[in-house]
Formats: C-alpha cells, structure tokens, sequence
C-alpha cells in the first residue's frame, strides 16, 4: 500500500501543474464548440467539466482529457435547429431534445463497452492512425486562425495583426525554449508561457488584444460566470417519450455515439503510443457513456476525448487520474470564482500552445516514409489525413478502415495457388495455397478442368483455409461440377474449422471429405530426407 501510494505521489506535482494548463486551455475551446452547436457557452463548459471528472476517475487512460469536442458540435447544429422549429422561440426546445440525445449517445456507449466493441479500435491500420493525428493536427491549426478575426469576421490588419503574432509567437518561443534551460526543466512550460503573456497584456495596457472574455461576449455570450450544474427536470415535460422522439433523435445518437467512441479510443491508442502504456478500450467506453448521461441529465452537451489537451496533458507530465480531475475541478472554479480571471486571458497565450500541441502532433515522419512504404498504405494515409480536413473524424476512420481492407482483400485475392500432380495410380491432385474467400473464388474456380481431368480428383486443402460462405459455394459448385461428370472428388487436408462450416453448411460434404488423414508437413518435419526430398520434387 505504501509503494502503491509513493509511486501516486511521484508524479502528483506534474499531474497538478499539468492540469491547471489544461484547465485555461479547455475554456476557449468548451465556449467555441458550445457556439458552434448554437447553445449557450455554459452548456459547453458544464459539458468539459462533467465529462473530464467523470472520465478520469473511471475511465480506461490515465492522462487523457475529455470535454467538449468540435466534431461532435457539427452534429449538434442541425439537431438543435430541428428541435428549435418544433415549438416557439422562447421555449428553446432545440436544447432539451439536445440534452435526451446525449443521454441516449450514452446508453449506446456504455452498450458498445458491455458488448466490448472496443477491442475493435486494434483492427485500426498504422496508415490510418497517422493520417488520423496528421488531419487532427492540421483541423486543430485551421481552428486557431478563426481567433484572428474580428466581431465582423475579418482578419486582423495592422498592428492588431502584429501584436496578436507577436504574444502567439512569445507563447511559442517560451514553451519551446524552456525545457532547454536545465534549471527550468521540470517547469510546466505552458502554463508559465500563458502566465507571462497575460502578464504582458494586463499590465502593459493592451487594452484591443482579444481575451477570453471578449471572445465570449463577441459570440453572444454573457459571460463564464455561472452556478453549479442543475437536474434538468424541464427534459422530461418539454421532450415527449414517443416513438416519434426516438425516431428524431435517435439517427442523431447513435451518429455521436459513434464519433466519440471513434475520437476517444483513436485518442487512446495515440496516449498509449506517447506513454508507452495500455489503455482499457471497454471501460473508457463505459466511462464515456456514463459521463454522457450524467452530462445530459445536468444540462451539458455531451462530449468525448480531446486529442490537443490530451496531448498538452501528457506532454505537461501528466500521467495520472489526477491531471484529469485537476483540470475539471479548476474548470467549475474558474466558473464559480475566478470567471473575471480567467476572462482576461489573451486568446493569443492559448492560440500559442495549441500552435505548439500541433506541431507535437503533427506525425512529421509521414513525409519521410512515404516512398518507403506501400503505395496503397500512402494513398490511406493521405486519404485520411484530408477527410479528416473535409468532413470529419469518424468519416476519415471508417474511410481509411475500408480502403485498407479491401486493399488487403485484393493483394490476398491474388495469393490463391493451385499446384499440380498425377499420383501413380491416375489420380489428379490440386494443392491450393492461399485464403480461399470472396475476394479469391474466381480465381480458385480457374484453376480445375472438371471436363477433361481423370476420373479421381484430389483437392489438398493442406496451405490453405476456408474463409467465409463465398468460399464454401465455391468448393459446393465444384464438387457439384465434378459429380456431374461422373467424376469422384475428395477433399483433404481441410482445418478443422474449415471441415466445420462445410459440415454445417450441406451433408454432402460427409462424402467428399477425407477424415483420419496425416497433415504431411509433419511428417516432413520428423523425416529431413523426406523433407529434402519433397523441397526438390517441389523446386523449392
């Protein structure tokens, strides 16, 4: 218990620093996705807090951060503007159907965890995962520059633009540079870049630098003040239980259902990666979908795992449960207490660390490996680095996952062999080598000559295996073909899960099926003169 709690300890200083750098950098982000989903700033940051806590106490990744996401908030606009239209202005029905849609994404989660779908993030090629943190990276940097604009949407000019460039580029000098400095190295060198710059602003007197605070009133908000999180007990008389409801909102549940799960458990693989350490998919599936329940119960828009501060978290040295809870409580504090604070901070301090998350993020090797690696393994990785761009995360993932397959569908397609021999007696044998599936059968079915071969056919099925159903009608087709004839089959050497499904799928196979028969490798294997042998009778 002692050595438990010493190694907890170890880290809690980093864990701390680490998470109040997260907390500053989760407020502009939880009030800009909140006004992306066309809802109030408040329910952006009740969501960041709620799902922070609750995802890093019992969530399966120490060190990685939740709260409110943008891809989850494009989603959000049309259902809120849908629920807006089915009652008058003053009602706000678009917020209520909102918080029932993420408490039903919830229930979809933590079923995905019971179910453990989890496991399935590992079937996640590598190309994918780079074009996944390359996309990222580059969304994140597109996000920034909307930070340069004005209440009318115009780019900075002139000197605003410069002194705006100017903090940016300090922030970025300082968090670069600090961990050169041997003294200072074990100094959070993002919250010490945040702290100067805000220094600089509030006591030099630049009074037409954006801060949090105008950034908020400039998008329609009052302001980060507010109270604790509230029962919303308005969901369960303004939102009818009807067929009709769950028809509405539950195309657009299971869709951020799926996108968290899908930023969360890539989020997870990539802490994995950077720590060396494994995650537990299933719970942190559970955990989200917990979160998301309470979150919409207590007037939150739901969220999942934030690859920029999870990244900020663990490059800070947060390793632990505590950063995460750190960085949620001081978020309800600043609501609470130090809004006026926290209100103050230039946006250009969290522009500069979030400029510097993406340089982190970045996968730079991607530009090197590219003419090292398979060319349909590039195309993956571009593919999903500009979906991402272009539409979203979930939608690059799945893309990525089905180009790869049926990419790795067709290299297999074109692995099926067929060797063969007439044995002493006049008996034709066909050894098959390769995966006989889908994708394989038409080249398989090309290999025999059920006309013109003898009267006894063998098929050695010792290199090869049986995939799917596509693959058992092609060996049914086949016999069928021979039988037809007037020709004798038999098939041997088949795996016991291939004799399985043929059993299952027709009797017939009782027939044509050779059992009790010696797999020859092993043989081989016993007997090297035989194995000589068989390699020169081969050509091998």
């Amino acid at each position: 218990m002692t050595e438990f709690i010493r190694k907890r300890a170890k880290n809690a200083k980093n864990d701390i620093l680490s998470g109040a750098t997260v907390a500053l950098a989760l407020v502009p982000e939880a009030v800009a996705f909140a006004f992306v989903a066309g809802v109030d700033p408040l329910v952006g940051l009740y969501a960041a807090f709620m799902i922070g806590l609750i995802t890093s106490l019992f969530g399966g990744r120490p060190g990685m951060i939740s709260g409110a996401t943008g891809a989850l908030a494009v989603v959000m606009v049309a259902l809120v503007a849908e629920g807006n239209a089915m009652g008058s202005p003053e009602e706000n029905l678009g917020l209520y159907y909102l918080f029932a849609t993420v408490i039903l994404m919830g229930i979809i989660q933590i079923l995905a965890g019971v179910f453990k779908l989890g496991k399935f993030v590992r079937l996640i090629p590598h190309p994918v995962m780079m074009g996944f943190v390359n996309g990222l990276a580059i969304v994140i940097f597109l996000a920034q520059l909307k930070m340069f604009k004005d209440i009318n949407g115009n780019y900075f000019t002139g000197s605003q633009l410069w002194i705006m460039l100017g903090l940016v580029g300090l922030t970025m000098l300082i968090m670069f540079g600090l961990p050169k400095i041997k003294a200072t190295k074990k100094l959070p060198e993002a919250l010490i870049g945040i702290l100067v710059v805000s220094a600089i602003v509030i006591f030099g007197g630049l009074d037409d630098v954006a801060t949090v605070g105008s950034f908020i009133r400039d998008g329609g908000g009052k302001g980060l003040e507010g109270g604790l999180p509230e029962f919303q007990l308005d969901i369960f008389s303004k939102v009818p239980f009807t067929m009709k409801t769950l028809w509405f909102i539950g195309p657009y549940a299971v869709i951020l259902a799926a996108i968290g799960l899908i930023e969360s458990l890539m989020t997870l693989n990539l802490v994995d990666e950077l720590t060396e350490t494994r995650g537990n998919a299933n719970r942190e599936c559970m955990a989200q979908g917990g979160a998301n329940i309470i979150t919409g119960l207590f007037g939150g828009m739901g969220g999942c795992a934030m690859i920029g501060q999870s990244i900020i978290n663990i490059k800070g040295g947060g390793r632990g449960r505590l950063s995460g809870v750190v960085a949620a409580v001081l978020l309800l504090i600043f609501i609470l207490f130090a809004s006026s604070y926290i209100e103050q901070i230039p946006i250009a301090a969290l522009v500069g660390v979030m400029f510097m998350v993406v340089i982190g993020t970045f996968a730079w090797s991607s530009f090197r490996i590219l003419r090292k690696i398979p060319v349909s393994d590039a195309i993956v990785l571009i593919a999903v680095s500009l979906i991402t761009v272009w539409k979203d995360l979930a939608v690059a993932v799945i893309a990525g996952v089905i180009i790869s397959a049926l990419v790795f569908s067709w290299e297999n397609a074109k692995r099926i062999r067929a060797r063969k021999r007439v044995k002493e007696d006049g008996t034709k044998v066909y050894e098959i080598w390769g995966p006989l599936f889908f994708g394989s059968i038409k080249a398989f079915n090309e290999k025999f000559d059920a006309k013109n071969d003898p009267e006894k056919v063998e098929i050695d099925f010792v290199e090869s295996r049986v995939s799917d159903h596509s693959g058992i009608e092609a060996i049914f087709n086949l016999v069928n073909k021979y039988e037809a004839e007037g020709k004798s089959i038999k098939l041997k050497h088949l795996s016991e899960d291939s004799k399985v499904l043929l059993y299952k799928s027709s009797p017939k196979f009782r027939e044509v099926i050779i059992e009790d028969i010696d797999d020859p490798r092993y043989h081989l294997a016993e007997n090297p003169e035989a194995f000589t042998k068989g390699l020169s009778e081969y050509n091998l």
